[in-house]
């Protein structure tokens, strides 16, 4: 039953999530793991939200506020998702490029353009099931940052009284730390591919007219919470494991500027030994190759909706073109960023400025959508998954305004 929630799980640990939780581990030791929990049930609640919604209606989430809203609500966070992915793409891979470079020695130049040009014909000539059972697999490499917590031997009472006690700072740094890591666990990206993936599974399902992807069962429902919830699960584990790496090695040993995954991995070797740092380097190379496809077919989604052009992985190039197009374009702009010489620093920082504000916008138009009651052909939101939601949405804005009172010190 493991599908779509699991795949969308997994790749929120993109390489630049990864890199994320690596500096939280490396600049506060075990002082950000009680986030792994905190974190959790709102993960999953807007998870499983975004599924209903897709499964409930058989549309996109552009296609519903074009026809529900106003449709000029929709242009703007399409402009904002494919500037933070797109930038989140060119990290994720020179990450991965670096990655390959630390562990076999190929110059990171060498690697980037071939593994962005596989990933683009993947989607471009495959078809959703076999895409979606590959990105299905790749979420194994999750396990080799589980594994190499367990290698590196950290205090483990030390690190389960800090998992339960939340540290807070009002440190400009520990803030924008803190929000960072809010921001890469909890995204906009997330809720677009989720409730596409769902009409996507209805059509290679058999249900490629409308009407038959209309309305759900509680059983198909029920399947898809198991599904998310697991994926949500294993997403926050991981985080969990980054930290504890980090934080039990870098931080313990003084290391505390680093600045990537890359950097991470490299500086593990001589603290966590040689088993350490290449579990770690397989680990964000294995999930920048599933985040990527995920992060550009997101954006090709939500594009391709606002401007009312046909989409769906399972369609011939000549039938969607705008949708490859997107594809492409989004991974190709990506590419060449590894190429201007932009700090990647400062690029993820700007993505995560851009996710921030986004964020609480899209939440709150989320929630107003798994409330409509012609939508959701009685699948609303409860009582719980509506006071979740709506507490998410309340603190991705309060992120989202500390994020912007810390950018300047």
């Amino acid at each position: 039953m493991l599908g779509p929630g699991i795949i969308t799980g997994a790749s929120d640990n993109d390489p630049s999530g990864i890199g994320t939780y690596s500096v939280a581990g490396a600049s506060y030791g075990f002082g950000m793991l009680w986030l792994s929990w905190f974190t959790l049930p709102l993960v999953a609640t807007c998870q499983n939200i975004s599924a209903r919604i897709g499964q409930a209606s058989g549309k996109g989430l552009t296609t519903l506020v074009k026809e529900y809203y106003p449709a000029w609500l929709a242009y703007p966070f399409c402009i904002l998702l494919l500037i933070a992915n797109t930038v989140t793409i060119g990290a994720d891979l020179g990450a991965m490029a670096a990655g390959v470079n630390l562990l076999a020695g190929v110059p990171a130049n060498v690697v980037i353009v071939p593994v962005a040009l596989l990933l683009v014909a993947a989607m471009v000539f495959g078809r959703y099931r076999a895409i979606a059972a590959v990105l299905k697999w790749l979420t194994l490499f999750l396990l080799a940052y589980m594994v190499t917590a367990f290698v590196v031997r950290p205090n483990w009472p030390q690190v389960l009284l800090a998992a339960v006690t939340p540290h807070l700072s009002t440190d400009p740094k520990f803030i924008s730390t803190l929000v960072a890591v809010l921001g890469t666990t909890i995204t906009p990206y997330m809720w677009f591919w989720q409730t596409s993936q769902e009409v996507e599974e209805q059509v290679a399902e058999g249900q490629t007219k409308l009407r038959q992807r209309r309305g759900t069962t509680e059983r198909a429902v029920q399947d898809r919470q198991l599904d998310v919830n697991f994926g949500s699960v294993v997403s926050n584990l991981v985080m969990f494991f980054v930290i504890l790496t980090t934080g039990a090695t870098l931080f313990t040993h003084g290391q505390h500027n680093v600045q990537s995954a890359a950097d991470a991995a490299a500086a593990l070797a001589p603290l966590g030994g040689s088993a350490s740092r290449w579990l770690f380097g397989v680990g964000f190379i294995g999930m920048g190759l599933l985040a990527v496809p995920v992060l550009a077919g997101s954006t090709a989604y939500a594009l391709c909706e606002a401007c009312n052009w046909r989409v769906g992985l399972d369609r011939a190039l000549h039938t969607v073109p705008q949708f490859y197009a997107v594809i492409a374009v989004a991974t190709g702009l990506g590419l060449v960023l590894n190429f201007t010489g932009i700090n990647p620093i400062d690029a993820l920082l700007l993505a995560s400025v851009i996710n921030g504000v986004a964020a609480p916008l899209i939440l709150a138009i989320i929630m107003l959508v798994a409330n409509h009651p012609h939508i959701m052909a009685g699948h609303r939101n409860g009582v719980v998954s509506n006071t979740l939601g709506w507490l998410t949405t309340g603190l991705m804005a309060a992120a989202a305004i500390a994020l912007l009172l810390t950018l300047g010190q």
